[in-house]
């Protein structure tokens, strides 16, 4: 009778009671397998003493032939030396971020020089015939750009003959006088990572010959790893981020400061530098009109890159490895075509990454979580399916392989990549873990339960906010729903279904909303881990009564009595996975999904319609080439005017330099670097700060930019009404306080000083017959606030524009008005003090009082605004602080001038509908016709963090 190879225990009925023995959460004999197999890897693994040699690495040199089929990749070369460089430091203080750092000591040691970017340019085919003309194959430097604008442009090449055979561009004795001759010369250009093919043999039929079209991954990470524009950008050394040097709370960043970072570390040889890998695939449509033409491309990166950097679009640093087949099987059984597309990706995967794990092995639904599927439990269940089924037989070993829960491949990709484990290298992903739960789950709930056309029309009367989405018809027949949609859609929906759903409901769709804001955090610490378990438990504590009120529903409208959503099961890994791996908004898939746009659907969209994959494997190699010849020719054009400027300075001009000249050295090469690459947002603080520096008198006054604390605001150079009068502003805007508000401002500032901070509220001193020493205005209709995030990944979040346009004979006809958070307590800072010594305020007026030509007086550099205060109290379903219009003891509205620089962030407000909403209300009526509102402090992450 077969025996437990762990604690003995016989009786088993046959090999697969053993194996599911084992499997047991509750078994202590589940890490068996795990034990022996790094028990196995360990004694695998040479001591630091004697150090590994690699074998040959691969030929590089191979010209692309895509009809060539290569063997899988040799063995990689190189050899271990001592460290000329060993980096000793395990504990400091970060003065960057604030956190302590405790380092891995003797991690990322430098072996001596290796090849760079440049010295590969240098040592090309065609390296001496560039040195009498860099741009060769091209005559000279106006040629290569102009050869590189056609490459680009997308036209086809009878466009570009057409071109080229214009008189005035034959006037040009251009190099090349066809398309296909300037094709020939880009591919003479230095090349990455070359293209192979190989043909796939399979034990089942497919209609068609199975080709892969692959790079070196190796190649690609070496590709990667060199490439200018990340050389500041990788993170080599594991560290731990601690709140204070007492090292009590852990934060976790980005993945080199996860604990598997430091654990995979510990296991290398010392000195040896860690190069984390990132996959990423998924199938996408080719075009939307070539007959269901799907490609299934395989991305790749490097952990290391900071997430600030590898989450930007246009840094490219994901590269296309391969494309994997997707091949149409010959079998009748539709399940048993899946498993075979399967076995084929793994089958793939293996000759893709055959040098990454030879680098790697010798150098370079429930409320709880269940036990991890490691790799060690998934190898032991396929070693005892495969003891009881032949492989070959697809059906029988699919059924047998059903009873662990898997899916049929029998040699996955990673069973031999050493220190992995699909445990942990699979990572949570926000894009489908996170948004698409979201929209998939969450949104049918609240549809199911408040209705569609409740939940339609409530989306639809919410005041439209500049540069947000407005949804206009509601959100129930929405088609073709991306990630942006489903942010767009989670940041209105507590406050939409506030009232109108159960408390229960309400409850427990907010924990998951909280959950969800929380781990996209770009810094987590172990209190937060806390706070997001803790929101989990929530939504789970509360779950049922979604069910119970009909909200979780089925084929037909009928009532799903179960939460076997797999999703939610998900949730449960992420807080493990973050201490791990780092924090999980650096996995996310926006980047990749955005990246099968450059790296597929257009290079498609340049071929003939047949043959998708040689022809984009030839259009990226292309491109490839071009991007790196522009990035070379522009380092060495850079190089010789360094050199040619420094040949005339003398001894006494270089002692001579200073700390701020050798910053702006160092950032001479950044236009070709990744913060270069993207469109930023609009810099107010940067535009502020410059504007600040200049000499008064210079420009005009007062400055439209401005920064208090961590909000910069910005106004228009010219104002929307250039003179009104203060009385006609009062009635044009509706404010017939204005004067004596006006009075009461200059009253205080009297008293107390120009830095004073003002109160929204008080008794009314002045009338409507004060003397103001102005009697006109400058008026503004727009106001744009720009705050830092909290949490994120770059120095500024995108402005918000907020509007203050009096009534109009349009749409608006009772004006258009925003609300923001002012500071009325000097001792509170924002975000910081949350809504502690701030209130929340609608603008209603933004102007400058304008004095006599000529003469000086306290206001020639300032701005005002009328402002409406909201009282404030808290809302324990919602969690949503709620807003009350606060009004004077004769029933009008509670206002007061303030200067404009209290204003320190804009809030989006949702009226409070109440059970059903009131069907008169509209989009451009909502905001002034309620009196309740709900503060959504789920707007933005910004405001979430600073709210909660």
């Amino acid at each position: 009778m077969p025996r437990c190879p762990s604690c003995g225990r016989g009786g088993f009925k046959d090999h697969h009671a053993v194996a599911m023995h084992m499997s047991q959460p509750k078994s202590g004999c589940n890490t068996w397998v795990n034990n022996l197999v790094h028990l196995q890897e360990s004694l695998a693994l040479p001591s630091s003493a004697g150090r590994p040699r690699r074998d040959a690495t691969p030929d590089a040199t191979v010209p692309m032939d895509i009809d060539q089929e290569f063997p899988p990749p040799d063995s990689l070369a190189d050899s271990y030396a001592e460290p000329d460089n060993p980096n000793p430091s395990t504990w400091n203080h970060s003065q960057c971020n604030g956190f302590y750092s405790e380092q891995f000591e003797g991690a990322a040691q430098s072996y001596g020089h290796g090849d760079t970017f440049m010295d590969k340019f240098n040592r090309d085919e065609f390296s001496d015939a560039r040195k009498s003309n860099l741009y060769y194959p091209f005559a000279c430097r106006n040629e290569w750009e102009l050869a590189l604008w056609l490459l680009r442009s997308g036209l086809s090449m009878k466009a570009i003959d057409a071109f080229l055979s214009l008189p005035i561009v034959k006037l040009l004795s251009l190099s090349f006088s066809t398309a296909r001759d300037l094709r020939g010369r880009a591919e003479l250009l230095p090349s990455g990572p070359r293209w192979r093919s190989t043909e796939i043999k399979l034990s089942h039929p497919t209609k068609h010959p199975v080709l892969l079209y692959w790079r070196d991954a190796l190649e690609c990470i070496a590709w990667i790893f060199n490439h200018p524009s990340f050389r500041d950008q990788l993170d080599l050394i594991p560290e731990r981020l601690y709140t204070s040097d007492a090292k009590l709370c852990r934060v976790y960043t980005e993945w080199m400061t996860g604990d598997e970072a430091w654990h995979m570390q510990s296991q290398l040889p010392e000195g040896a530098t860690l190069i984390g890998t990132i996959l990423s695939s998924d199938k996408t449509n080719i075009t939307n009109i070539c007959g269901g033409r799907v490609a299934h491309p395989l991305l790749i990166s490097l952990a290391n890159i900071k997430m600030s950097t590898r989450l930007k679009l246009s840094s490219r640093s994901f590269m296309l490895t391969a494309l994997l087949p997707v091949p149409k099987f010959v079998h009748k059984n539709k399940r048993m075509r899946g498993v075979l597309g399967d076995r084929l990706i793994h089958q793939c995967l293996d000759i893709v990454l055959d040098p990454v794990k030879k680098a790697a092995q010798f150098g370079f639904g429930d409320p709880f979580r269940h036990e991890p599927r490691t790799a060690a439990t998934t190898l032991a269940q396929l070693s005892v399916v495969k003891s009881k089924v032949d492989p070959a037989d697809l059906q029988a070993f699919f059924r047998e392989a059903q009873r662990f829960r898997l899916n049929g491949v029998s040699d996955p990709f990673w069973r031999n990549f050493p220190l992995s484990c699909p445990s942990i290298f699979i990572t949570p992903e926000l894009l489908h873990y996170i948004h698409k739960e979201s929209w998939d789950h969450d949104v049918q709930w609240c549809l199911n339960i408040v209705g569609e056309s409740e939940v339609d029309f409530r989306f639809s009367v919410l005041q439209p906010t500049a540069g947000s989405r407005h949804f206009k018809g509601g959100i129930s027949k929405l088609n073709q729903v991306t990630g942006r949609v489903h942010r767009d859609v989670q940041r209105y929906l507590i406050g939409i279904i506030a009232c109108a759903a159960p408390s229960e409901v309400t409850a427990a769709i907010r924990a998951l909303m909280d959950f969800r804001y929380r781990v996209q955090a770009y810094r987590i610490s172990d209190d937060d881990i806390h706070l997001i378990s803790a929101a989990l438990s929530e939504f789970h504590a509360n779950k049922d009564t979604i069910i119970e009120h009909g909200g979780r529903l089925g084929k037909g409208k009928k009532v799903i009595n179960n939460w076997h959503i797999p999703k939610l099961e998900l949730m449960q890994g992420i807080a493990p996975s973050i201490k791990r791996v780092g924090v999980t908004i650096q996995w996310t898939a926006d980047t990749t999904e955005h990246a099968h746009v450059s790296e597929i659907k257009t290079p498609a969209g340049s071929t003939n319609n047949n043959n998708y994959d040689p022809q984009i494997c030839r259009y990226l190699d292309r491109a490839e080439k071009c991007r790196a010849f522009e990035l070379a020719t522009s380092l060495h054009e850079q190089e010789d005017q360094t050199a040619l400027s420094d040949s005339g300075r003398s001894e006494d001009d270089w002692s001579d330099l200073s700390d701020d000249e050798d910053n702006d050295n160092d950032n001479a090469a950044q236009p070709f670097g990744p913060s270069n690459l993207a469109r930023p947002s609009t810099n107010y603080f940067t535009i502020s700060a410059r504007l600040s520096a200049k000499q008064a008198g210079t420009i005009p006054s007062p400055l439209r930019s401005f920064v208090v604390g961590s909000t910069a605001v910005n106004l228009s150079y010219a104002p929307s009404l250039r003179r009104i009068s203060v009385d006609e502003a009062a009635q044009r805007f509706g404010l017939p306080d204005l004067r004596p508000a006006l009075a009461d401002f200059l009253q205080r500032e009297a008293q107390f000083g120009a830095g004073f901070v003002h109160p929204i509220g008080g008794q009314r001193r002045g009338s409507r017959y004060s003397n103001l020493p102005f009697t006109e205005l400058q008026v503004w209709y727009k106001v744009r606030l720009q705050n830092k995030p909290i949490h994120g990944n770059s120095d500024v979040s995108p402005a918000q524009t907020l509007f203050c346009t009096p009534p109009s004979s349009g749409a608006w006809a009772l004006g258009h008005y925003d609300a923001a958070i002012f500071n009325v307590d000097a001792r509170s800072e924002w975000p910081e003090s949350g809504l502690e010594g701030h209130i929340v305020g609608q603008f209603r007026l933004v102007m400058r009082p304008l004095g006599k030509t000529g003469e000086k007086w306290p206001w020639t550099d300032r701005f005002i605004a009328y402002v409406q205060r909201f009282d404030i109290r808290a809302e324990d379903v919602t969690q949503l602080p709620i807003l009350k219009r606060a009004k004077r003891a004769s029933g009008e509205r509670l206002g007061d001038v303030v200067p404009l620089s209290q204003v320190r962030a804009f809030a989006h407000l949702i009226p409070c509908f109440g059970a059903t909403a009131d069907t008169r209300l509209t989009a451009y009526n909502s905001f002034e016709h309620s009196t309740e509102f709900y503060l959504n402090k789920y707007f933005d992450k910004n405001t979430y963090f600073a709210l909660t």
